[in-house]
């Protein structure tokens, strides 16, 4: 959520924030409305303040025996036309929250511009591409050919866009998301979270899925959601709180199957387990002190890219464009890791500073030292990193010409010592 007295008092620098979104400028629209729910408000504590006086009248009118007939139809009145006022007052906030609650944050003064990833910056490159003497083959090649990723049976289960993943390959998924883990809590400082995988419609509305983008989301008939990350939990344990200042930064971590409809991407990614209904991710989430938050995204990405050169593969981290971020970003850095099946670069982690949009939204709070006041805390999320698309990158990264898949030497510990993956593992 946008900061309405920001907007009121910087109009020009909202617009050009939304401009650079593609958005139209609303700042015009926005300000009339507030000014008439202020005015709207204003009217109602004066005729309350009448009403009071008007009460007082009566009685003093009826203890000295005089006629309060007058007084009394007055009271009548305003008890009217204050019930009306305060409908039209309602009515007012109602449209001036569902306009703000549609708007995405503005972006930082140095995400570049541009409408799509086309504009995407790259920052830099880490390691270099596989190279091989055969022709790469593809996750999904290496695993149907190993007899370990069966997309056939998870059709049968549940339809499109799910995978049932056999021996060595389920025990390289779940040895990707414990070292994942096992670094972030033992290295990088993260406390690790069970969260509900269920929440309510107001944990969504605060880290901004809801409600624009209810169509990316599964939904349950008792009115609970499925969560598309583990950010959305995470992000809502400062949800009301007022925290103290010396508590910051909170960084916690949590493994957790996502489950996203997919709405829109018909067509794309249909072939493997690039783009799931289901899947499972390693989320970190910081809630940072304002003065540091920019900071923080540094650090976490440097926790992401940890990950990425431990297990060997290559990538280059670019910063989105304004027409490419997320709608509660305000920067957001993507790890793509290079795919030699596929000969192309794919996204695998994206961090994200937020600023105080998200907490806007669900109150989060922090009182900082010495002072009585209290300020809204700022968000950050990150991909530390999906664990699906770790093991499409290890596959396909650590293939070897047999179709058999080197194991990364930091993964073996979690896999009895097992140094390759062969059609009989």
């Amino acid at each position: 959520m946008l900061d309405l007295k920001w907007i009121r008092e910087a109009p020009e620098a909202f617009d050009e924030g939304l401009c650079r979104r593609g958005l139209e400028p609303l700042s015009a629209r926005i300000v009339a409305l507030d000014a008439e729910r202020r005015e709207a408000v204003t009217v109602l504590q004066e005729m309350q303040t009448r009403r009071n006086e008007a009460s007082k009248a009566i009685g003093e009118a009826k203890r000295k025996g005089g006629d309060a007939d007058d007084l009394i139809a007055e009271v009548a009145s305003l008890k009217d036309r204050m019930a009306a006022g305060e409908e039209r007052e309602r009515t007012l906030g109602a449209e001036l929250e569902d306009l703000l609650s549609g708007l995405p944050n503005t972006p930082a003064a140095d995400v570049p511009d541009g409408p799509d990833d086309s504009a995407n910056r790259t920052e830099r490159l880490f390691g270099e591409p596989a190279a091989f003497d055969f022709e790469a083959r593809q996750h999904f090649e290496l695993g149907e050919a190993l007899g370990l990723m069966d997309f056939e049976a998870a059709a049968k289960l549940s339809g499109a866009r799910f995978v049932v993943l056999k021996g060595a390959l389920a025990r390289l998924h779940r040895a990707l998301a414990q070292f994942m883990l096992d670094r972030h809590t033992t290295e990088n400082g993260y406390t690790e979270v069970n969260p509900p995988l269920l929440v309510r419609d107001h944990v969504l509305y605060g880290t901004g899925q809801l409600p624009k983008f209810a169509e990316d989301l599964f939904r349950t008939e008792e009115g609970f959601w499925l969560i598309p990350t583990a950010e959305v939990p995470l992000t809502n344990l400062a949800a009301g709180e007022i925290l103290d200042e010396a508590d910051l930064p909170m960084r916690v971590t949590a493994l957790t199957p996502c489950f996203r409809s997919e709405a829109g991407s018909a067509g794309k990614d249909t072939r493997g387990m690039l783009r799931q209904h289901q899947f499972e991710k390693v989320e970190l989430v910081s809630i940072a002190h304002p003065e540091r938050s920019d900071e923080e995204l540094e650090r976490m990405v440097g926790c992401a890219e940890g990950v990425l050169q431990a297990l060997g593969l290559h990538y280059r981290v670019v910063t989105l464009a304004t027409g490419d971020m997320g709608f509660a970003a305000r920067k957001t850095y993507d790890m793509e890791v290079w795919l030699p099946g596929q000969g192309a670069y794919r996204e695998i982690s994206s961090c994200s500073n937020c600023g105080d949009f998200q907490a806007r939204r669900m109150k989060g709070r922090f009182r900082p030292a010495g002072e009585k006041g209290t300020r809204f805390l700022h968000t950050l999320n990150g991909s530390g990193v999906a664990v699906g698309r770790a093991l499409i990158a290890v596959m396909e990264t650590h293939q070897r010409a047999d179709g058999s898949i080197e194991v990364p030497a930091a993964l073996r510990p979690y896999l009895g010592g097992l140094e390759v993956i062969a059609s009989n593992g």
